[in-house]
């Protein structure tokens, strides 16, 4: 199976990783979206397809609900291709500052879209939790490791089917799956995709998993799924297991990306209190 050139396209498989890692890992702009990671465990939600516009330039399209639209990570394309792309799928997605110094010089009509900027934080931070500002979120720690002792342990695949019982019951634990699917094909192919992770037993049972992967500029390491048990006794489990996972990341990741709130108010607020150093800002662009 291969890609193929526009306007054909194919939807997104795992062998096409030896192609398209490499490309996703010389970006600059760490979009969480852009890894083949990403792209391939949320193909299904988001109806991803592939093209190649030519040989350097891949076009995803993709549907959410009843929108179509497009995202180019590699570049763009000369004016009437692109042209010919709004008029196919409507919208741009995830164009990060540096496109849309080129695309507002063409006339396009440009939107923030806030809802999927991605939320940077400092690794040490995470790490100290030091200061007023992270005193509650130390307090819950502390809260934590009073009343549990928990063992961690690095996201091997011999752990890989605790880690598929920590996801499962948390499925029981919310009225909705979210991303139950794409956290469980994450896990079932972590080796493959090359993803990193925790998990984290209480009296040798598994209670809560992280999993995530090196962006492309090196430095900065991205939480693709966190997952939890959660009661009374386990109240501040989420606060242990950031700040525990964060601590044993190789020094050279600087920064955390924690991807974005979707626009979910209570998701929103989790984010924010855990003060960003920076957002990785995305825009939607559309023909005027």
């Amino acid at each position: 199976m291969e890609i193929k050139k526009y306007p054909d396209s194919v939807e997104v498989d795992i062998n096409f990783r030896s192609i398209l890692h490499p490309r996703f890992q010389v970006l600059t702009d760490g979009i969480s979206e852009f890894t083949f990671a990403n792209i391939f465990l949320f193909r299904r939600k988001h109806n991803y397809r592939l093209s190649w516009l030519n040989e350097d330039l891949l076009l995803i399209s993709g549907k959410d609900d009843n929108e179509t639209f497009f995202m180019l990570p590699f570049g763009l394309p000369d004016q009437d291709i692109l042209t010919g792309l709004f008029k196919r799928f409507g919208t741009m997605k995830a164009v990060s500052e540096n496109y849309i110094r080129v695309l507002s010089e063409i006339d396009y009509s440009i939107f923030e879209d806030r809802d999927n900027y991605d939320y940077i934080y400092s690794r040490e931070d995470l790490v100290n939790l030091s200061g007023r500002k992270f005193h509650r979120k130390k307090n819950l720690l502390n809260v934590f490791i009073k009343n549990n002792k928990c063992q961690a342990k690095p996201l091997l695949e011999e752990y890989k089917d605790d880690a598929i019982e920590v996801l499962e019951q948390w499925r029981k634990q919310h009225d909705e799956d979210g991303d139950y699917l794409a956290a469980k094909e994450a896990l079932e192919n972590m080796w493959t995709l090359q993803l990193c992770g925790g998990i984290f037993y209480i009296n040798e049972k598994p209670v809560a998993y992280c999993l995530g992967e090196e962006l492309g500029q090196q430095d900065c390491f991205a939480i693709l799924f966190e997952k939890a048990l959660t009661n009374e006794k386990y109240k501040g489990i989420y606060q242990f297991i950031n700040q525990s996972f964060t601590s044993l990341l190789p020094e050279k990741y600087k920064t955390i990306n924690r991807e974005q709130d979707l626009g979910i108010f209570g998701l929103r607020k989790s984010k924010e209190s855990y003060n960003p150093v920076a957002f990785v800002k995305k825009y939607k662009v559309r023909d005027s």
